[in-house]
């Protein structure tokens, strides 16, 4: 039985992705999808996009605004722009998104079950069971406005949906993973996600059993005027308060916009930072002949590597993931176009030669991955501050961009200020 993984506070951010970053994001997102499925497999990949950290330390990978609730549409959009083409050849299908695209779902899933040859007719019911569930059985004050179903080939699926608190500008992310589910009125949650919102009645709890069976006597008996008739008469004060659910681990995402030392474990950061110094030259000796690509690129190869091969209890710290590709809102640093191009190379070069049977590249972003959490002991390093002031000094070198425009050089910058 699937249970609930943990909840996680979401600022509800609007805006647009910008084309020059949803484009790198589309790219980066489907090779990166691709690593993961060569190396462990479609149900593998499927059961990352159910656990909330991994998806959260996803997004913040591609650059996107660290902790806001933009990254789950910004995902699944990518993924859905990115892995349409490789389909077939993966077998892994995205489907549903934002608002009107939601409500497209059913329909695209009959047309992938009809075309591979899965029941796309039960797979819309689950879609919008699902949906329902998260709307009307769990009422936690979120109205659902986004839909995701990814489906594989063999039937097994995973579906992340997000809903929004205006007044609270708060989003919750909700996680549904077919594997393990008998029941979905029972916990079939494989995460929730979000600001607790006081009590939450939650009808699909397998602890609310004996009240949804007294709903359907109550229905049977009395009728729903008499239900209502007998509501109207309900003393509210004479309520029976139920038992508050147990905490849940929580991932929790600030509201304030620049990253802080507190919110990554440094430990972590600086022995990815010592692998990239150690292992970089060795491994990718011939690359970092390539103009262009230097220690920066193989840094941000060193935290795409974790994404691809961590373990799950190594995103508790999603905003570390930030200092691959910056945020499109500057924060912690903007976006450096030049190394995220050369990132996307790096890994389409190491995905294609893997289908060929050549996996040296991969297996030396496993190498990565491995000699950080080697040193992660005993590795030391900058402050954050240091960190991301280093980041901003160059960003001009490495094509730095935001939502608010191109990185100048300081000498270009003071010309403006004397014209």
């Amino acid at each position: 039985m699937v249970q609930r993984a943990g909840s996680a506070d979401l600022p509800l951010h609007g805006g647009k992705v910008p084309r020059w970053l949803g484009d790198r994001m589309t790219k980066l997102g489907a090779v990166i999808t691709e690593a993961i499925v060569i190396e462990y497999g479609r149900d593998e990949f499927l059961r990352r996009l159910a656990h909330p950290f991994w998806f959260q330390s996803f997004g913040c990978v591609m650059g996107m605004d660290w902790h806001s609730s933009g990254i789950t549409t910004s995902v699944i959009g990518a993924l859905k722009r990115g892995l349409g083409p490789l389909s077939r050849e993966l077998g892994v299908h995205v489907c549903g998104g934002r608002g009107r695209n939601s409500r497209q779902t059913p329909g695209e899933l009959i047309n992938i079950g009809n075309r591979v040859g899965i029941d796309g007719g039960r797979l819309a019911t689950t879609s919008r069971l699902v949906a329902k569930i998260d709307s009307a059985a769990v009422q936690d004050g979120f109205d659902l406005y986004l839909h995701g179903f990814i489906v594989a080939d063999d039937g097994k699926w995973v579906v992340v949906q997000q809903g929004m608190n205006g007044d609270k500008r708060q989003a919750r992310r909700y996680h549904w993973l077919s594997e393990g589910i008998s029941s979905f009125v029972d916990s079939p949650h494989a995460a929730i996600e979000g600001r607790r919102q006081g009590e939450i009645v939650n009808l699909a709890d397998r602890r609310a059993a004996a009240s949804r069976d007294s709903q359907l006597d109550l229905l049977a008996s009395l009728g729903p005027d008499q239900i209502v008739r007998e509501i109207v008469r309900i003393d509210p004060k004479a309520r029976t308060k139920e038992v508050a659910q147990p905490l849940l681990p929580h991932l929790i995402m600030p509201a304030h916009h620049e990253v802080r030392e507190e919110n990554i474990n440094m430990k972590r950061l600086h022995a990815t930072l010592a692998a990239a110094a150690d292992r970089g030259p060795e491994d990718f000796e011939q690359l970092l002949l390539v103009p262009g690509v230097g220690a920066r690129t193989v840094n941000a190869l060193a935290m795409v590597a974790e994404v691809v091969h961590g373990a799950p209890c190594r995103f508790a710290d999603p905003a570390r993931f930030s200092l691959a590709h910056g945020g499109k809102d500057r924060h912690p640093f903007p976006v450096p176009l030049k190394v995220y191009d050369q990132t996307i190379q790096v890994m389409k070069s190491a995905v294609t030669k893997a289908r060929l049977g050549r996996d040296e590249e991969l297996q030396a972003l496993r190498r990565l991955d491995d000699q950080a959490r080697q040193l992660e002991k005993y590795a030391t390093g900058p402050d954050l501050k240091e960190i991301v002031a280093g980041e901003f000094r160059r960003s001009p070198e490495w094509d730095g961009r935001s939502i608010f425009g191109w990185e100048a050089h300081p000498e270009q910058s003071d010309e403006k200020a004397r014209s």
